[in-house]
């Protein structure tokens, strides 16, 4: 018997990083397409950095 996941179902104790409404299966971990495209834009802004450490050597 194959189970099939409700697109729209909400997920439990889970909550959008841009607007903290209840997250959506369907635009996981975010509630909607907006929060989700939000999200990009800021990483095609450069709003978000992944930290690195820089060596004052460069490697050759």
């Amino acid at each position: 018997m194959a189970s099939t996941l409700d697109e729209t179902a909400p997920l439990p104790s889970k909550f959008c990083p841009i607007c903290e409404r209840q997250a959506i299966y369907a635009f996981r971990p975010f509630c909607s397409k907006r929060c989700a495209d939000v999200d990009l834009g800021k990483w095609f802004q450069e709003s978000y950095a992944i930290p690195t450490s820089i060596d004052d050597e460069s490697e050759s």
